[in-house]
Formats: C-alpha cells, sequence, structure tokens
C-alpha cells in the first residue's frame, strides 16, 4: 500500500472514530453545564470538545493499556476546561469569597475538631446563612470546581499509561500517595457531600438528578456540591502546598 493510501485509511478511520464518539462530547457538554452560568453556551463546549475529540483520535495508541472511551474523555474535558478557563467570567469578588470561605472552613475544623457546619462557617464570615448559601452558588457557577482545583495536574490524577507521558518512578509513588490521601479525604466527608461527590463525578448524573435522589432541590444539590469541594480543597491544602 503506497503512502497516500496509508493515510486515507488512516483519516478513514479517525473519522469513524469521532463519529462514533460525537455523542460522548454532548454528553460531557452537558454534564459540564451544570456547574456553569447561563453566560456559557453549550455549543461553545461542543466546538471545544470536538477539538479535544480529534485531538485524542490523532494521539491516541492502544498499546498504552487505556481505552479510546477513558482516554478521549480526558482530552474533551480537558480542552472544555481549557476554553472555559480562556473567558474567564468569574468577577475579582468570587474568586475573594472562594478564599474567604475556605479559610474560614479551615479554622473552624482547625477549632472544632470536627465537620463545619454551615452555620458556623457563615458565622465565623460574620454573614446570615442566606448570604452564606448564596455565595456558594456564586461560587458554584461562577467557576469550575473540581479535583482540578486543589492544584494538582492531570498527570498527577491519570495514570502514565492513560496520558502517554514517559514513566518515572518517583512520579508513580506521588500518584498513589495522592490518590489514597484523596480517597481518605473523601471518605472523611459529611456523609451527604461524600455522596454528591459520587453521583456527580463516578455515576456522572447532573445537578438535578442527584436532587431528585437526595429529595432536595437542584439549587441545594449546587450548595453541598460547592461546600464538599471547598471543605475537601481546605483538607488536602498540603497538596497545593
Amino acid at each position: 500500500m503506497n503512502k497516500a493510501a496509508v493515510y486515507s485509511a488512516h483519516a478513514d478511520n479517525r473519522q469513524a472514530i469521532i463519529e462514533k464518539h460525537t455523542g460522548l462530547v454532548k454528553r460531557i457538554a452537558h454534564h459540564m453545564m451544570a456547574r456553569l452560568p447561563a453566560s456559557v453556551q453549550i455549543d461553545d463546549l461542543i466546538q471545544s470538545g470536538m477539538i479535544g475529540l480529534l485531538e485524542a483520535a490523532r494521539n491516541f495508541d492502544n498499546s498504552k493499556g487505556a481505552s479510546f472511551e477513558t482516554f478521549a474523555g480526558i482530552r474533551i474535558r480537558g480542552a472544555m476546561l481549557d476554553e472555559i478557563r480562556r473567558g474567564d467570567w468569574a468577577p475579582r469578588s468570587v474568586h475573594r469569597n472562594h478564599r474567604r470561605v475556605l479559610e474560614a472552613i479551615r479554622q473552624v475544623e482547625n477549632d472544632t475538631g470536627r465537620d463545619a457546619k454551615d452555620a458556623e462557617v457563615a458565622e465565623r464570615l460574620e454573614m446570615p446563612l442566606d448570604e452564606y448559601y448564596a455565595i456558594l452558588r456564586d461560587v458554584n457557577s461562577g467557576r469550575i470546581i473540581g479535583l482540578e482545583d486543589l492544584g494538582v495536574s492531570e498527570d498527577a490524577i491519570i495514570p502514565e499509561q492513560v496520558t502517554g507521558t514517559n514513566y518515572e518512578p518517583q512520579r508513580d509513588v506521588e500518584n498513589n500517595a495522592f490518590h489514597r490521601a484523596l480517597a481518605e479525604t473523601i471518605s472523611s466527608l459529611p456523609e451527604r457531600e461524600a455522596l454528591v461527590l459520587s453521583l456527580y463525578y463516578d455515576e456522572e448524573l447532573n445537578l438535578k438528578e442527584i436532587g431528585e435522589v437526595l429529595s432536595v432541590s437542584e439549587s441545594r444539590v449546587s450548595q453541598i456540591h460547592s461546600q464538599a469541594m471547598l471543605r475537601l480543597k481546605s483538607r488536602m491544602q498540603s497538596w497545593v502546598e
């Protein structure tokens, strides 16, 4: 087979892969939209996700041990997050309040030796509980709050055989330690917060679906998710630093 025919065959194969996994891009985009403000357009997310899918189809190596869907999912989410960060819509007040809530949770839990209650965090911030919940809503819709906000790179979360980076034994040890610390920290969260994270990240339910499971409103799920991620980030501060 000549070079032109080989190139054409590879191009056809990539096109078939892209067509087969377009639904994956849309599913990830709609899942991510649950934590984004109305100003973000679903079509923009899908467009950036398709770029990630195209890069995944071009770079996938099935000898690395990961399925294409796993590999593509990482690249699609990464492309969407890059697009979101390039157009950071959050005002400075949201970033400032994000840091204030983190510090308040840390202070309360250091003082009490237990999970900080909503009312205690609000009191430490010297504001009514309703105002604290409004801040949680703003933080949740004003920026992406996820594992990437722990300050840990993709390589520290995703195994080497998936990312295709060069193998380094020291990083392998660090990855394992991070996973253990993250699992232990999640298990230490209040039961409802840990359940929300599990349903959102593991089961990939959206906020409305989680609300139906827990018999609470979608806005309350948003609050629980925000508080869970802020508490998790507070307790994983040593990894961030």
